[in-house]
């Protein structure tokens, strides 16, 4: 029965803590806003290339570079493709792109964090030079540098653009691990001889999860806008691929003429992008503990 007790108590503060949260982030207008519209551009992704009339790759030199109509909303480029289709099925990719390519810096990034800032010393000194060492090279270059060794294509993307994540993971959570492990209630834990592996996953995991749920999030954002300039060089998402990069440097030879082509790729990753950081913005101070509710 006490047991039962417990759990049922930790489960209502853990509701009361997301409810602290949600309230914190109501006041924040542009955080709502940019949650609304990932909110937004989520089910658009999944529900919208059902909804779609037209092709996106179906090419049609009789329609190339209409301007926008009732029939093509957003006009269509080139090739005679809707503009409109291929932003709705590029965005499905978008946030692939993204949202995996994070994944797969946290995957490797916040173990190397956890075991640097708790153990210390020898390891701390290994795990933080290799991560000084991704660090050394700007985002973009170290991206381009391992696409052009992988070949370009969306998997090499994510691949380049998770190794591009770690180093940002694994210093955050190495310092707030750190912050954690000196507590007393961890030495308390620790006296009464729980393993590491049960301090980690029990006490130190949990509290840091705030910091890394708001770095996930604004990396989403770093992460699109790389993906999008890597397939912008050509080094990403190969034609006839709608993704919005390559989209975007297709339509840029159109510019002055037909504007349309290259503008509305350019507005769908100006505008997930800065979803993505309002939305970041305001998690991390709805989770930061020193703001008033």
């Amino acid at each position: 029965m006490q047991g039962i007790k417990e759990a049922d108590s930790k489960a209502v503060k853990e509701a009361s803590n997301w409810n602290l949260i949600y309230k914190r982030l109501k006041k924040n207008k542009t955080a709502l806003i940019g949650g609304y519209l990932i909110l937004f551009f989520i089910i658009v992704a999944i529900v919208g290339p059902l909804l779609t009339v037209h092709d996106p790759l179906r090419v049609d030199y009789s329609t190339k570079l209409l301007a926008p109509s009732s029939e093509f909303w957003l006009g269509t480029d080139h090739n005679g493709r809707d503009i409109f289709t291929r932003l709705i099925h590029g965005m499905s990719i978008t946030l692939y792109i993204g949202f995996l390519s994070v994944l797969v810096g946290g995957m490797i990034g916040v173990p190397m964090g956890i075991l640097s800032g708790y153990y210390g010393k020898l390891l701390d000194t290994v795990i933080m030079r290799a991560v000084d060492v991704l660090l050394a090279f700007p985002g973009i270059l170290l991206a381009i540098a391992l696409v052009s060794v992988l070949g370009g294509s969306i998997n090499n993307v994510i691949i380049a653009v998770g190794i591009f994540s770690i180093p940002g993971f694994a210093r955050i959570v190495r310092g707030t691990t750190m912050a954690v492990s000196k507590l007393e209630y961890i030495e308390a834990v620790r006296a009464l001889g729980a393993s590491d592996l049960r301090i980690i996953f029990l006490h130190v995991l949990p509290n840091i999860v705030s910091p890394i749920i708001v770095q996930a999030t604004i990396r989403i954002a770093i992460a699109i806008l790389i993906a999008s300039g890597l397939s912008f060089l050509g080094l990403g998402a190969q034609p006839p691929t709608p993704e919005w990069g390559a989209m975007l440097s297709q339509g840029r030879r159109y510019m002055f003429d037909h504007p349309h082509v290259a503008l509305f790729p350019g507005l769908a990753i100006v505008t997930v992008v800065l979803a993505f950081n309002l939305f970041g913005d305001g998690l991390r101070d709805a989770l930061d503990p020193r703001t008033k509710a």
